[in-house]
């Protein structure tokens, strides 16, 4: 739009009108989007009633309901996309993700919370066989124990992203047992403070993993995960159980690779006992000495920044951690500050100053692998083990150096290839 600001009304009225014109244009928009968004939020009453909504909780809670279209993993038709979370564990390599200032911090202060519900972790431990230390773990990486205020209203992001998030299906099961649980009188409006993905509590769940997991354990009556911490800690145990956690078998071995590592094997589907690993020269860091049952116990490689950095051997437990937050950078961070409330030593072999490309290069890279047939997983632009593999295979073909990491110099060869 062309406009002249000089004296003299024939210039300046046509521009004063335009404006006008394209503010009433906006607004008429913004209105319309937000009328079509309270007609979506009406249309799931049926729903909401079937799961044991009530038609006062309803009307109460999603009266002058607004969406929130600042949110990330949006779709806004007519407008660019929101792009993909910009979570940390996606877009950080992983000596800026795993700090050693934030580990040493957050252990320290586990340590003392240790000491502070003695008695409710000796309780959750035995009842549920996970580690007073991972589930303080977990606290500590989800909300700081306690100290990090959630920013977002949590029924607004989950209708939010019910009505234009990426998967939207999802949502639209979230933002009912949210009402659901307000109907409940699980939590109040003011305390549904939520991250962006709408998960809340001092553990960070979403309404259905509250319904499913949600454990009263300090024997009130009511499962509070935003004010109890036994109960909060006793749920992400019981969430750990009903993922799959294996009692009495650790989340990972850090451990030095021979030279001659096959990073492609990096993947959760080659498995085999950690004896059998530690015989094809894989050598536990700290020189401990595995029994007999630790030897049998299943394990995958890990290698976080292909062949360089630090190398673990993970169990079951490692994947179990994982369904929790679906991020290899997650795992690592609770496991490490879990074993470091315990012992002081950081990781035997220091992360690598590696950069990461941006997403849309590593998206890039895992199309190209996807025609050759080398990577069937998906196109999210995140360097995972299943494309840290691909690009190994990609490596081996190529006649480059093997070290299953997205670098400049793949790119380049991925680029020319194409």
């Amino acid at each position: 739009m062309q406009c002249w600001f000089l004296q003299g009304h024939s210039k300046v009225a046509p521009c004063a009108l335009a404006l006008a014109l394209a503010f009433l244009t906006l607004h008429t928009s913004s209105r319309a989007a937000d009328a079509a968004f309270t007609q979506f939020i009406a249309s799931l009453w049926p729903e909401a009633q079937t799961a044991g909504v009530s038609r006062a909780t309803f009307d109460a809670q999603t009266r002058g309901l607004e969406p929130d279209y600042k949110l990330p993993d949006l779709i806004l038709p007519g407008r660019p996309a929101t792009g993909t979370p910009s979570q940390a564990e996606f877009v950080q390599v992983p000596a800026d993700y795993i700090k050693e200032a934030s580990i040493a911090r957050l252990a320290e202060e586990g340590q003392r919370l240790l000491a502070k519900y003695r008695p409710s972790l000796d309780g959750i431990e035995t009842r549920f066989g996970v580690p007073s230390t991972i589930v303080l773990a977990i606290w500590g990486r989800e909300t700081d124990y306690g100290r990090y205020t959630l920013p977002y209203d949590g029924l607004r992001v989950l209708a939010t992203q019910a009505y234009v998030g990426r998967r939207k299906d999802k949502y639209r099961g979230e933002f009912i047992l949210a009402l659901k649980m307000l109907g409940d009188g699980a939590v109040t409006r003011k305390d549904m403070r939520a991250s962006w993905a709408g998960a809340t509590g001092l553990t960070q769940f979403l309404p259905s993993e509250f319904y499913q997991h949600g454990v009263d354990f300090d024997g009130d009556g009511r499962v509070d995960i935003w004010h109890s911490v036994p109960d909060a800690l006793a749920s992400a145990a019981q969430q750990l159980v009903n993922k799959g956690w294996q009692k009495g078998v650790r989340w990972a071995y850090e451990v030095r690779a021979p030279a001659n590592v096959d990073c492609t094997l990096g993947v959760p589907e080659v498995t085999k006992p950690i004896g059998e690993w530690l015989r094809d020269g894989f050598v536990p860091v700290r020189g401990e000495k595995l029994g007999a049952a630790e030897a049998a116990q299943p394990a995958s490689l890990l290698q976080p920044e292909g062949i360089y950095g630090p190398a673990f051997l993970t169990t079951k437990n490692y994947f179990v951690i994982k369904e929790y937050n679906f991020s290899d950078l997650y795992v690592l961070f609770v496991g490490h500050l879990s074993d470091r409330m315990s012992s002081p030593q950081p990781f035997a072999t220091p992360w690598s100053a590696s950069t990461q490309l941006r997403s849309a290069d590593v998206e890039a890279m895992q199309r190209h692998l996807t025609r050759l047939g080398l990577y069937k997983d998906k196109l999210d632009g995140k360097a995972g083990m299943q494309t840290r593999a691909a690009l190994g295979a990609y490596q081996k073909s190529a006649g480059l150096k093997v070290d299953c990491w997205p670098s400049e110099a793949v790119l380049r060869s991925i680029r020319a290839a194409r």
